[in-house]
């Protein structure tokens, strides 16, 4: 109210003018003189925590040693990596990886949540992939599931979230938000197709974001494919 208010009444500049977002931020960290349990509804609105909790059990380095090329999205390569689950006793599981600097979304079915139903979607990555692989995975960014313990077997670069930082792994946690949209929190996912995924998978992936420009995550992801096809020596020739 406050910021639309302000705006229909060119109460400021542009160039001084804040967002709604802003200004909830300017309260969470005191800056203005107004808290929370002032606000009629703020208190009801999810907000992030800005504590950082330690680890407890560190599966491998830290999301903090995570260097800069891999944060800043420049660099193609850099993976997240979750699971959905649908109804928690004896369903199978989805494992989801999300490609940081295009947003492209892959989705497999595991029949179980552990090390070695990871490991056997990577094999099949690994295969269908080929010399690709390496040029695809640079790094992937993980949380301290332990069906994610022996990742590094298959990546060299293996990053670790802080334990309740889901914001971490935001890119893949946002996706996984649009998942739910077809697959909400009880449906059992092991009555699902791999047709019926794969159709999700795609409909994620051909979703233009205002972020890419309204381009959508499959151009931009083929355009990397393409462009390690043409600049990395030897792979001119790899179909």
């Amino acid at each position: 109210m406050v910021v639309g208010v302000a705006r229909r009444k060119g109460k400021f500049d542009k160039s001084s003018m804040v967002c709604t977002k802003t200004l909830y931020n300017y309260i969470d960290k005191r800056i203005l003189n107004v808290r929370n349990i002032d606000l009629p509804l703020k208190t009801r609105r999810k907000h992030k925590k800005s504590v950082v909790r330690q680890h407890k059990r560190l599966l491998g380095k830290s999301i903090s040693e995570r260097p800069e090329n891999v944060d800043n999205r420049k660099e193609f390569g850099h993976w997240e990596i979750d699971t959905v689950v649908g109804k928690r006793s004896r369903d199978s599981v989805l494992m989801t990886l999300t490609e940081r600097k295009t947003r492209e979304h892959l989705v497999f079915l595991l029949e179980t949540k552990n090390t070695e139903a990871v490991d056997k979607v990577f094999g099949y990555i690994k295969e269908q992939s080929g010399p690709l692989f390496t040029h695809l995975f640079k790094s992937i960014t993980a949380d301290n599931g332990t069906e994610f313990a022996s990742l590094n077997k298959h990546v060299t670069n293996i990053y670790y979230a802080h334990p309740y930082s889901a914001w971490e792994r935001g890119t893949n946690e946002r996706h996984n938000g649009l998942i739910r949209r077809f697959i909400p929190k009880g449906k059992a996912i092991k009555d699902l197709t791999l047709e019926q995924i794969k159709r999700i998978e795609n409909w994620c992936n051909n979703l233009p974001r205002k972020i890419l420009g309204y381009r959508t995550p499959a151009e931009l992801f083929n355009d990397e494919i393409q462009r390690i096809h043409e600049t990395v020596p030897g792979m001119q020739s790899v179909s």
